[in-house]
């Protein structure tokens, strides 16, 4: 399901009058557009296997070992679960995602999905110590104004998941109300973490329009130094990557040769 022209006109034209704004922090800029995960995945192969007409949108890999479903009318609070099934050599896993994780930041876990591991990957705590979210005495990370908290709790069978979440100021050594989550279940690769948490704490503002929703009140948003065409440029730019990505990978998985064919036999004349 590539991304066709419509489609990106329609994002263009979408973002062509509204005015950028630097948003930050990342945990507080809200959910943006969802077509910066949704276009990232069809551009390297994903389709949607869903009823077109209906809210909920499921996209699945060109072998339909993972999947990302999007359910704005969910039951719970997780409007984006994203899974791969079971193979004879990884296991299953599970991740999902609240209406507030911001999509350039779920964005970073689908484009670590689809891109070829590296051979070195720094681990969550690492990335999150460097950029200024140490853990404390609890083992929790927490973001510079403490409303973001990287957790790994453990669960009755003795496994850790991951546990990311905003919340509201609390009182009295009591949690806020919470405002967004992810979490990663226990089998999942630790680079998607490591991707996420790498985009989260980033202190590079992300773009939103004039009147785009943010997750707090307390976000800061100024007037961005982009233009509107500027942020219609690079996603496309970041489209046309993954799909370079995606041609070189499946040139690596081909054969590295191929043996010719023989020609077929020719056939004798019948003497007379």
């Amino acid at each position: 399901m590539p991304v066709s022209e419509r489609q990106l006109a329609e994002f263009a034209d979408k973002h062509a009058w509204r005015i950028p704004f630097d948003t930050s922090p990342r945990h507080l800029a809200g959910p943006g557009d969802a077509r910066h995960v949704t276009h990232g995945l069809a551009a390297v192969g994903w389709s949607r296997i869903s009823d077109p007409l209906s809210a909920e949108m499921v996209l699945t890999s060109p072998d339909h070992r993972y999947s990302l479903q999007f359910d704005p009318q969910s039951a719970t609070s997780a409007w984006w679960r994203l899974r791969a099934e079971a193979t004879d050599t990884e296991p299953h896993w599970y991740a999902e995602f609240t209406e507030l994780v911001p999509a350039e930041v779920l964005g970073s876990v689908t484009d670590a999905l689809v891109a070829p591991p590296r051979a070195e990957q720094p681990d969550p705590w690492h990335v999150l110590s460097a950029a200024g979210w140490p853990p404390d005495a609890q083992g929790k990370a927490h973001s510079p104004d403490t409303l973001c908290h990287v957790e790994r709790p453990i669960n009755s069978l003795g496994t850790a998941s991951w546990l990311i979440e905003t919340r509201e100021q609390g009182y009295d050594h009591h949690a806020g109300p919470r405002i967004w989550h992810a979490w990663f279940d226990d089998r999942t690769p630790s680079r998607l973490v490591t991707a996420f948490v790498t985009a989260l704490a980033d202190t590079a503002p992300l773009q939103r329009g004039m009147y785009d929703r943010t997750a707090h009140y307390s976000a800061v948003q100024e007037p961005s130094p982009l233009t509107p065409q500027q942020v219609v440029d690079a996603h496309t730019t970041r489209l046309d990557a993954l799909r370079f990505q995606a041609r070189a990978a499946r040139r690596r998985q081909r054969p590295a040769t191929t043996q010719p064919q023989a020609p077929p036999p020719t056939a004798t004349p019948l003497r007379r």
